[in-house]
């Protein structure tokens, strides 16, 4: 069984914008094609999970979604990085499009998306890495006993400020951005 990276998306790989509802909007941090990229060479999995709730709120289609995905993937192989999977979740349980308003298992904090990319890569959740900017990532982490690692960027700063003493866990470690995380994954995994 291997070892891999989870990684959110908005806010941890890319800027925090709200609803990412047009490609043009998407913009990827600098950092984090050289952090995918040091990931990469490191021998780990690098994974994208990421909740798009906006799809069942009716802001935006799944198409949508793949071409922000094909966008990422392009502008990382720009600089000889990649994603060994992306992972969404297109639902909510509160969402106007009835196809996608369902409580689900693979919005995080639900495992399910790291279930599935346990299965399909042989990963041992227990020996990865969950990185974002909120502490639902964090969840996500704690509850698949990987390390966590919250991201400052994004939603990341704010919520570690003003939320932290309610957090019934604290993140294994508290980084910069993308970058600083990646560095940490790296000297800990050796």
């Amino acid at each position: 069984m291997r070892q891999a990276v989870f990684i959110d998306r908005d806010g941890t790989v890319s800027e925090e914008t709200g609803y990412i509802d047009q490609v043009e909007r998407f913009r990827l941090y600098p950092c984090a094609a050289p952090a995918i990229r040091k990931l990469n060479r490191a021998g780990l999995r690098v994974i994208l999970v990421t909740n798009q709730s906006g799809v069942a709120r009716g802001y935006f289609s799944e198409e949508v979604v793949q071409r922000i995905h094909a966008k990422l993937r392009q502008e990382l192989a720009r600089e000889g990085a990649y994603l060994d999977a992306i992972y969404y979740c297109p639902h909510h349980p509160e969402g106007t499009v009835s196809l996608y308003r369902r409580q689900c298992d693979c919005r995080k904090p639900g495992l399910g998306m790291l279930e599935r990319a346990a299965r399909e890569f042989d990963l041992d959740l227990a020996a990865s890495f969950m990185v974002g900017d909120r502490y639902r990532d964090l969840e996500t982490g704690f509850r698949a006993r990987a390390r966590s690692i919250l991201v400052l960027s994004g939603y990341g700063e704010g919520e570690y400020s003003s939320d932290k003493q309610t957090w019934s866990r604290q993140p294994d470690y508290v980084a910069r951005d993308l970058s600083d995380a990646a560095e940490w994954i790296i000297a800990v995994d050796d």
